[in-house]
């Protein structure tokens, strides 16, 4: 058989197993493949094949950022001195103008030195966040139906999940009832999101006060995931505004959505001097700091004024109303007051299940609409349309949607 060793010349082939006895990390026993990555797989297939799909699927923005911001990042990148590494905390002009947009739109005076992080997108700062406060074995509070990057991450952390009940009846709130009667021993951190994905519920300041007198009452950190206040949303409301909060509460913020800048990784986080210290000792360790000419180009993205965001929902608004048509006609109830880029509806009493009826939809309309077990089990009789669809396609979709559904 000859010397199996590895050599510099040798090694396992693209498609071949890697060498006997090499095994991956054991908390990946605990992860299984993201359920968007497989499904986009065989839409593509799918595509390939000639199906035309129509996906609403993921949300991510299909409409451009502004011309300013583009005209920036251009005009900086053909610059010889914008291509270095960059702070791990963002350039000066970054945090500005992150303080700034609080103060304007949320009514919040931030220090742009000691409490705003600029972030590769806040789904890194989920990461950040989990790795900065949480130790193998520690509880995390996670919704359920939820956001599953919040579970993914708790999860390769070694940490100990512990699920609170989003209930329709409720508007989607967390039941504090519950949650002080249930054990809370070792629990650091909880995540929420208003408005909220995938239910869409909005956010209110009663809401955030309860959350953050919970949080101070069992030393909780509190951690507000606050992308789509924006969306379809007149108030945008941050749950820094709530007095006390500074004290337990961190939130995260983005560009993707209310910026259509999806692709350009560009969010932010909010805290006090001490958690953000914290946090840095992460960061400082893991990134490098993001491209020069996009975050200048995020500064001026940033500026925008409401004609920007009015524009950008008068887009939404009629999408909207083609997805609660389609979600109408495959039988399902919604509530109209919801919030983002999203709408979330029941299926049928009469149905199977969410993911039988996506399937079917599939199959017979090829049109891809999200099931809800996807965000927890609570999601298990919801559909999720995104609205990141053109007007055209939504209203293509509906069509195939009508078509299958008279054939039966």
């Amino acid at each position: 058989m000859g010397d199996q060793r590895l050599n510099p010349d040798s090694g396992a082939k693209g498609g071949e197993a890697p060498l006997a006895g090499i095994r991956p990390a054991e908390r990946l026993q605990e992860l299984s493949e993201y359920y968007f990555s497989r499904k986009l797989r065989e839409i593509a297939r799918r595509n390939e094949q000639g199906q035309d799909i129509i996906s609403l699927g993921i949300g991510s923005p299909d409409c451009p950022p502004s011309e300013a911001a583009i005209a920036v990042l251009c005009e900086q990148a053909r610059r010889s001195d914008t291509h270095g590494y960059q702070p791990n905390n963002g350039t000066k002009e970054l945090r500005q103008a992150f303080a700034g947009w609080y103060d304007r739109w949320y009514g919040i005076r931030l220090d742009p030195e000691r409490e705003i992080l600029p972030l590769m997108g806040s789904k890194e700062g989920v990461l950040h966040v989990s790795m900065a406060f949480l130790n193998p074995g520690d509880g995390v509070l996670i919704p359920n139906p939820g956001y599953p990057t919040y579970r993914a991450v708790s999860k390769l952390l070694q940490a100990r999940i512990v699920e609170y009940d989003l209930d329709e009846n409720r508007g989607w709130w967390p039941d504090f009832e519950a949650l002080e009667a249930g054990d809370l021993s070792g629990v650091k951190l909880m995540w929420v999101n208003y408005p909220n994905m995938p239910t869409g519920a909005p956010a209110s300041r009663e809401l955030f006060e309860e959350l953050v007198a919970f949080g101070r009452r069992h030393g909780i950190v509190i951690v507000h995931d606050n992308p789509y206040s924006f969306i379809l949303n007149e108030h945008p409301l941050s749950i820094l505004s709530v007095e006390g909060a500074r004290d337990i509460a961190i939130e995260l913020n983005s560009m993707s959505k209310a910026h259509n800048m999806p692709g350009w990784r560009l969010g932010m986080l909010a805290a006090n001097p001490e958690f953000m210290s914290w946090i840095m000792k992460v960061i400082t360790n893991i990134e490098s700091g993001q491209f020069r000419p996009m975050q200048l180009a995020a500064v001026r993205a940033l500026q925008a004024d409401k004609s920007w965001y009015d524009g950008m929902n008068a887009v939404y608004r009629r999408r909207r109303e083609l997805a609660e048509a389609i979600m109408t006609e495959l039988g399902c109830r919604y509530d109209p007051r919801q919030a983002g880029m999203f709408l979330w509806g029941r299926i049928p009493d009469d149905c199977q299940s969410a993911e039988s009826l996506s399937d079917r939809v599939l199959d017979l309309a090829r049109v891809f609409v999200t099931p809800g077990f996807i965000f927890g089990s609570r999601g298990e009789r919801y559909l999720r349309l995104s609205l990141c669809c053109s007007e055209e396609k939504l209203s293509e979709a509906l069509k195939r949607i009508r078509e299958a559904l008279k054939r039966g």
